[in-house]
């Protein structure tokens, strides 16, 4: 007898192929049968009229330690995501020294919060992965070695170019991660210290990466006034190592780049058909979401968040820093001016702050008859560079172009903290599903559910996942195609999306009946030599 079976449902597998109307049959974790009558069960759910897909893969999270302090995880489960990839942008939590990991709680206080209470037992990747496995996750997750904490360890988070002695650290670093079970690298070339980084020592991690079986995903050097030399930069690396290029977040925001997708899909284009190997993610939303740290020139940020501080407090610095701002274009800010008007605070570190929550910094400036600049400078130090901000830069006509592009697949880039963060951390599947699938009519159910779940685990290289077939782990989405639609809005942010009933994750159900079941089923996705595991 099956444990549960799900009823004439209309599969959509994973592969693009048109959806059928099938039973499907789970037990111990896995899909044990796909067919008509397959007799009895424990559990049956009718799913007429519903939709069974393989469960969704965020290709770019930011959950790296919210699946530790808020299990349950609500934000992706109610949205059928059953896999997330963190480690993102070259910043998180392994591998890590004592003083690195002191550094960099702080720096990334805005993405996960820095609670002074928790546990953080772990140093290496394989620590990490073990303590996500123990604690229980909600959802599934793998894990890129952060290139910003390779530079820490080995040099820093100051400014330089590495030596190649440096270099050659930094390889046996991620070699050990590689071997621990993370599944690629990724960088923050706006973000320090990953930032100070030259080609050459990028092209020597990717050919490490590459050669264990892993990919590269890097937040590049620009999205703003050098988005495409950016692009170009890195597809040049993918093809000069060998190494897999995932493109994360791969959107063309701020002013500079309005109407001009068609480039960057050429530029994929050409990649390809030359035999490269690179695919991308994007979020359906045009703001974009960091820290406002992140905004200043990557000189003001050099040596971690106690030097950034000192140079805010530095009249002289500062006259800098608002040259590079105001009217020369920061390299933190994507080469551009900062907008004021664009800047709205998303969540502060420091309960006294937290009526700015929702404005702009130009709105707050307006309001309190004080200079924007100065406004910024003043946040960033009372709330010791904790601030998370949204940037509404973003154009519908790109965000559209490059999600119909054969290599996208679907990530949020979702922050889960802060008073009103990005929406798209609780909508960013549901409404690929819903506004630009079916309303839209951008591209089919199929098409759309491949693009979140097939292509990704193919990027990722699982074994036995990320397609509805015999055989394969139990990571189900069972949605209604009329109603499903993201419901977060950016006043309400943290509001689930609609249409889901049923989520399950190694066949424990994590959604039921609509309803999150607090089920920790999940856990980490290792990289082995057969695959991702």
């Amino acid at each position: 007898m099956h444990e549960t079976l799900i009823r004439a449902a209309t599969v959509v597998d994973g592969t693009e192929a048109p959806g059928y109307t099938a039973d499907v049959a789970i037990a111990g974790g896995v899909i044990t049968a796909i067919g008509a009558d397959l007799g009895p069960a424990h559990r049956v759910i009718d799913a007429d009229g519903l939709v069974l897909s393989p469960g969704f893969i965020d290709m770019h999270a930011h959950s790296d330690l919210q699946v530790l302090l808020n299990p349950a995880h609500p934000s992706r489960i109610t949205q059928g995501v059953t896999c997330e990839v963190i480690g993102q942008d070259g910043l998180s939590y392994a591998p890590v020294s004592d003083e690195t990991l002191a550094v960099v709680r702080r720096q990334i206080a805005g993405w996960n919060t820095d609670p002074a209470d928790f546990d953080f037992s772990w140093r290496t990747v394989g620590e990490y992965l073990d303590r996500l496995d123990a604690a229980g996750t909600a959802t599934n997750l793998a894990y890129l070695v952060p290139h910003g904490l390779l530079r820490a360890l080995t040099i820093g988070f100051g400014d330089g170019v590495a030596s190649p002695a440096e270099v050659a650290r930094m390889q046996e670093i991620l070699t050990q991660g590689l071997r621990e079970g993370a599944v690629g690298l990724s960088t923050g070339l706006t973000y320090t210290p990953a930032m100070y980084a030259d080609d050459a020592e990028l092209a020597a991690l990717m050919r490490t990466t590459g050669e264990l079986g892993g990919y590269f995903s890097p937040h590049h050097r620009s999205y703003g006034a050098g988005a495409m030399e950016a692009y170009a930069e890195m597809i040049d690396l993918s093809r000069r190592t060998g190494c897999p290029l995932h493109l994360a977040h791969a959107t063309l925001n701020f002013g500079p780049n309005k109407g001009r997708a068609p480039e960057l899909l050429a530029l994929l284009d050409d990649a390809v058909a030359a035999g490269a190997d690179v695919s991308l993610d994007t979020y359906p939303y045009l703001p974009g979401a960091t820290t406002l740290a992140a905004i200043l020139p990557s000189w003001a940020a050099a040596g971690g968040a106690d030097a950034t501080l000192a140079r805010l407090r530095d009249p002289q610095e500062l006259i800098r820093i608002r040259e590079h701002l105001e009217h020369t274009g920061s390299d933190g800010c994507h080469g551009v001016i900062a907008e004021w008007e664009t800047i709205e605070i998303s969540g502060v570190g420091t309960d006294a702050l937290a009526g700015y929550v929702g404005r702009t910094i130009a709105q707050i400036a307006a309001d309190e008859g004080r200079d924007p600049f100065d406004v910024c400078v003043g946040i960033l130090l009372d709330d010791r560079l904790a601030t998370g901000i949204l940037q509404h830069v973003g154009h519908e006509e790109n965000v559209r172009a490059i999600m119909r592009h054969p290599t996208h697949t679907g990530g949020s880039d979702g922050l889960l903290v802060g008073g009103k963060p990005h929406p798209r951390a609780w909508g960013t599947f549901a409404r690929y599903l819903g506004h630009y699938s079916r309303d839209l009519g951008l591209m089919s159910l199929e098409e759309c559910v491949g693009h979140l779940t097939g292509r990704a685990a193919r990027r990722l290289r699982l074994v036995r996942r990320g397609l509805v077939r015999e055989g394969y782990a139990a990571d189900l989405a069972l949605f209604d195609p009329d109603a499903v639609i993201d419901r977060a809005t950016y006043d309400a942010p943290r509001t689930p999306a609609a249409g889901f009933t049923h989520v399950f994750v190694r066949g424990t159900a994590a959604l039921d009946d609509g309803e999150p079941t607090g089920a920790l089923a999940g856990g980490a996705l290792r990289l082995t030599d057969e695959g991702v595991l």
